[in-house]
Protein backbone atom coordinates (compact mmCIF):
# COMPACT_ATOMS: atom_id res chain seq x y z
CA UNK A 1 0.00 0.00 0.00
CA UNK A 2 2.84 2.37 0.81
CA UNK A 3 4.41 1.72 -2.58
CA UNK A 4 1.07 2.28 -4.30
CA UNK A 5 0.57 5.54 -2.40
CA UNK A 6 4.07 6.70 -3.35
CA UNK A 7 3.50 5.85 -6.99
CA UNK A 8 0.16 7.67 -6.97
CA UNK A 9 1.78 10.74 -5.44
CA UNK A 10 4.52 10.69 -8.08
CA UNK A 11 1.92 10.43 -10.85
CA UNK A 12 0.01 13.41 -9.45
CA UNK A 13 3.18 15.51 -9.15
CA UNK A 14 4.22 14.59 -12.70
CA UNK A 15 0.76 15.48 -14.02
CA UNK A 16 0.86 18.92 -12.44
CA UNK A 17 4.41 19.45 -13.70
CA UNK A 18 3.40 18.60 -17.26
CA UNK A 19 0.34 20.84 -17.05
CA UNK A 20 2.50 23.71 -15.78
CA UNK A 21 5.03 23.09 -18.55
CA UNK A 22 2.30 23.13 -21.21
CA UNK A 23 0.91 26.36 -19.76
CA UNK A 24 4.33 28.00 -19.84
CA UNK A 25 4.83 26.84 -23.43
CA UNK A 26 1.45 28.31 -24.42
CA UNK A 27 2.32 31.64 -22.80
CA UNK A 28 5.71 31.70 -24.52
CA UNK A 29 4.02 30.91 -27.84
CA UNK A 30 1.59 33.78 -27.32
CA UNK A 31 4.41 36.20 -26.50
CA UNK A 32 6.38 35.12 -29.58
CA UNK A 33 3.28 35.58 -31.73
CA UNK A 34 2.85 39.12 -30.40
CA UNK A 35 6.50 39.86 -31.15
CA UNK A 36 6.16 38.58 -34.72
CA UNK A 37 2.95 40.57 -35.21
CA UNK A 38 4.74 43.68 -33.95
CA UNK A 39 7.58 43.17 -36.43
CA UNK A 40 5.12 42.74 -39.31
CA UNK A 41 3.44 46.07 -38.49
CA UNK A 42 6.82 47.79 -38.20
CA UNK A 43 7.96 46.37 -41.55
CA UNK A 44 4.73 47.45 -43.18
CA UNK A 45 5.72 51.11 -43.00
CA UNK A 46 9.25 50.50 -44.30
CA UNK A 47 8.34 48.59 -47.47
CA UNK A 48 8.59 50.28 -50.89
CA UNK A 49 5.42 52.25 -51.83
CA UNK A 50 4.48 49.88 -54.65
CA UNK A 51 4.94 46.84 -52.38
CA UNK A 52 3.23 48.04 -49.24
CA UNK A 53 -0.20 48.67 -47.78
CA UNK A 54 -1.42 52.11 -48.96
CA UNK A 55 -1.47 54.87 -46.37
CA UNK A 56 -5.14 55.46 -47.12
CA UNK A 57 -6.00 51.92 -46.07
CA UNK A 58 -4.20 52.14 -42.76
CA UNK A 59 -5.55 55.61 -42.00
CA UNK A 60 -9.10 54.47 -42.66
CA UNK A 61 -8.94 51.17 -40.77
CA UNK A 62 -11.10 50.70 -37.68
CA UNK A 63 -9.26 47.51 -36.70
CA UNK A 64 -6.02 45.79 -37.66
CA UNK A 65 -5.50 42.03 -37.39
CA UNK A 66 -2.26 40.12 -37.98
CA UNK A 67 -1.75 36.37 -38.53
CA UNK A 68 2.02 35.68 -38.41
CA UNK A 69 3.96 33.09 -40.36
CA UNK A 70 1.51 30.72 -41.97
CA UNK A 71 3.14 27.86 -43.86
CA UNK A 72 1.65 27.60 -47.34
CA UNK A 73 1.90 23.84 -47.76
CA UNK A 74 0.16 23.10 -44.46
CA UNK A 75 -3.19 24.77 -45.08
CA UNK A 76 -6.16 23.68 -47.17
CA UNK A 77 -9.78 24.77 -47.35
CA UNK A 78 -11.61 23.58 -44.26
CA UNK A 79 -8.42 22.07 -42.85
CA UNK A 80 -5.76 23.52 -40.61
CA UNK A 81 -6.03 26.76 -38.71
CA UNK A 82 -3.81 29.65 -37.72
CA UNK A 83 -3.83 32.19 -34.90
CA UNK A 84 -3.36 35.93 -34.67
CA UNK A 85 -4.02 39.13 -32.75
CA UNK A 86 -6.22 42.14 -33.47
CA UNK A 87 -6.66 45.67 -32.14
CA UNK A 88 -9.36 48.30 -32.79
CA UNK A 89 -9.55 52.06 -32.47
CA UNK A 90 -11.27 53.37 -29.34
CA UNK A 91 -11.88 56.83 -27.94
CA UNK A 92 -8.71 56.36 -25.86
CA UNK A 93 -6.52 55.01 -28.66
CA UNK A 94 -5.94 51.47 -29.90
CA UNK A 95 -7.30 48.62 -27.79
CA UNK A 96 -5.32 45.87 -26.13
CA UNK A 97 -4.69 42.92 -28.47
CA UNK A 98 -7.38 40.26 -28.80
CA UNK A 99 -6.39 36.70 -29.70
CA UNK A 100 -8.28 34.95 -32.48
CA UNK A 101 -8.10 31.78 -34.56
CA UNK A 102 -8.78 31.42 -38.26
CA UNK A 103 -9.71 28.24 -40.12
CA UNK A 104 -10.51 27.31 -43.72
CA UNK A 105 -7.66 29.35 -45.21
CA UNK A 106 -7.27 28.92 -48.95
CA UNK A 107 -3.95 29.99 -50.44
CA UNK A 108 -4.85 31.46 -53.81
CA UNK A 109 -2.47 32.45 -56.62
CA UNK A 110 -2.02 35.91 -55.08
CA UNK A 111 -0.15 34.42 -52.12
CA UNK A 112 3.38 33.34 -53.00
CA UNK A 113 6.23 31.65 -51.19
CA UNK A 114 6.34 28.84 -48.65
CA UNK A 115 5.75 31.09 -45.64
CA UNK A 116 3.59 34.16 -45.45
CA UNK A 117 2.12 36.67 -43.02
CA UNK A 118 -1.48 37.80 -43.32
CA UNK A 119 -2.98 41.19 -42.44
CA UNK A 120 -6.62 42.18 -42.25
CA UNK A 121 -7.80 45.79 -42.20
CA UNK A 122 -11.37 46.27 -40.98
CA UNK A 123 -12.60 49.34 -42.83
CA UNK A 124 -16.10 50.05 -41.50
CA UNK A 125 -18.54 49.52 -38.64
CA UNK A 126 -20.00 46.39 -40.26
CA UNK A 127 -16.63 44.67 -40.23
CA UNK A 128 -15.82 45.87 -36.72
CA UNK A 129 -19.10 44.51 -35.34
CA UNK A 130 -18.42 41.16 -37.02
CA UNK A 131 -14.94 40.97 -35.48
CA UNK A 132 -16.31 41.90 -32.05
CA UNK A 133 -18.98 39.22 -32.33
CA UNK A 134 -16.25 36.64 -31.85
CA UNK A 135 -17.24 34.47 -34.83
CA UNK A 136 -17.77 35.33 -38.48
CA UNK A 137 -17.04 34.13 -42.01
CA UNK A 138 -14.88 36.32 -44.23
CA UNK A 139 -16.71 37.12 -47.45
CA UNK A 140 -19.87 35.47 -46.14
CA UNK A 141 -21.07 37.30 -43.05
CA UNK A 142 -19.12 40.40 -44.05
CA UNK A 143 -17.74 41.63 -47.38
CA UNK A 144 -14.01 41.21 -48.02
CA UNK A 145 -11.57 41.80 -50.85
CA UNK A 146 -7.89 41.56 -51.65
CA UNK A 147 -6.41 44.87 -50.64
CA UNK A 148 -5.20 47.42 -53.21
CA UNK A 149 -1.54 48.40 -53.45
CA UNK A 150 0.49 51.53 -53.87
CA UNK A 151 -0.98 54.90 -54.76
CA UNK A 152 -4.07 53.56 -56.52
CA UNK A 153 -5.97 52.55 -53.39
CA UNK A 154 -8.83 54.99 -53.85
CA UNK A 155 -9.38 53.80 -57.43
CA UNK A 156 -9.74 50.11 -56.57
CA UNK A 157 -13.13 48.45 -56.25
CA UNK A 158 -12.01 46.55 -53.16
CA UNK A 159 -11.64 49.84 -51.29
CA UNK A 160 -15.34 49.71 -50.39
CA UNK A 161 -15.17 46.22 -48.82
CA UNK A 162 -15.63 45.87 -45.06
CA UNK A 163 -12.33 43.99 -44.78
CA UNK A 164 -9.22 44.34 -46.94
CA UNK A 165 -6.71 41.49 -46.76
CA UNK A 166 -3.00 41.31 -47.53
CA UNK A 167 -0.22 38.74 -47.61
CA UNK A 168 3.43 39.48 -46.92
CA UNK A 169 6.15 37.25 -48.30
CA UNK A 170 9.84 38.11 -48.66
CA UNK A 171 9.21 41.68 -47.52
CA UNK A 172 6.56 42.55 -50.10
CA UNK A 173 2.82 42.97 -49.49
CA UNK A 174 0.21 41.80 -52.00
CA UNK A 175 -3.56 41.61 -51.99
CA UNK A 176 -4.76 38.21 -50.75
CA UNK A 177 -8.20 36.61 -50.79
CA UNK A 178 -9.36 35.05 -47.52
CA UNK A 179 -12.99 34.58 -48.57
CA UNK A 180 -14.43 31.53 -46.85
CA UNK A 181 -12.10 31.64 -43.85
CA UNK A 182 -13.78 31.63 -40.44
CA UNK A 183 -12.48 33.87 -37.65
CA UNK A 184 -13.35 33.36 -34.00
CA UNK A 185 -11.98 34.26 -30.60
CA UNK A 186 -9.15 32.03 -29.40
CA UNK A 187 -10.33 31.30 -25.85
CA UNK A 188 -7.20 29.42 -24.80
CA UNK A 189 -4.85 32.17 -26.02
CA UNK A 190 -7.07 34.79 -24.35
CA UNK A 191 -6.73 33.03 -20.99
CA UNK A 192 -2.97 32.76 -21.45
CA UNK A 193 -2.76 36.46 -22.26
CA UNK A 194 -5.17 37.89 -19.68
CA UNK A 195 -5.21 35.17 -17.04
CA UNK A 196 -8.96 34.66 -17.42
CA UNK A 197 -11.76 34.54 -19.96
CA UNK A 198 -12.44 37.97 -21.45
CA UNK A 199 -14.99 38.47 -24.26
CA UNK A 200 -13.33 39.67 -27.45
CA UNK A 201 -15.82 42.53 -27.61
CA UNK A 202 -14.65 43.87 -24.23
CA UNK A 203 -11.02 43.69 -25.32
CA UNK A 204 -11.54 45.42 -28.68
CA UNK A 205 -13.73 48.12 -27.13
CA UNK A 206 -10.83 49.06 -24.85
CA UNK A 207 -12.21 47.62 -21.63
CA UNK A 208 -9.25 45.30 -20.95
CA UNK A 209 -5.95 46.43 -19.49
CA UNK A 210 -2.90 45.73 -21.67
CA UNK A 211 -1.43 42.66 -19.95
CA UNK A 212 2.33 42.70 -20.68
CA UNK A 213 5.19 44.42 -22.50
CA UNK A 214 4.77 42.34 -25.67
CA UNK A 215 1.12 43.36 -25.92
CA UNK A 216 2.02 47.02 -25.30
CA UNK A 217 4.72 46.86 -27.99
CA UNK A 218 2.18 45.57 -30.53
CA UNK A 219 -0.31 48.34 -29.71
CA UNK A 220 2.47 50.95 -29.89
CA UNK A 221 3.59 49.62 -33.28
CA UNK A 222 0.06 50.01 -34.67
CA UNK A 223 -0.23 53.52 -33.24
CA UNK A 224 3.19 54.53 -34.62
CA UNK A 225 2.36 53.08 -38.04
CA UNK A 226 -0.83 55.14 -38.15
CA UNK A 227 1.09 58.30 -37.22
CA UNK A 228 3.72 57.52 -39.88
CA UNK A 229 1.01 57.04 -42.51
CA UNK A 230 -0.61 60.36 -41.63
CA UNK A 231 2.73 62.20 -41.66
CA UNK A 232 3.77 60.76 -45.04
CA UNK A 233 0.41 61.70 -46.53
CA UNK A 234 0.83 65.27 -45.41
Amino acid sequence: MKKFGLMLALVIVATFALASSDSNKDKAKGQNELQRATEIIQNMTSAAPDKSVPKEVFEGANCVAVIPQLIKGAFVVGGEHGTGVATCRTSAGWSSPAAFAVSGISFGPQIGGKSTDLLLFVMNEEGMKSLMSGHFKVGGDVSAAAGPLGRQASAEGGWKAAILTYSRSKGAFVGASLNGAVLQQDDSATRDLYGKDVPIRDILMGNARTPNTQARAFVNAVENAKVTASTERD
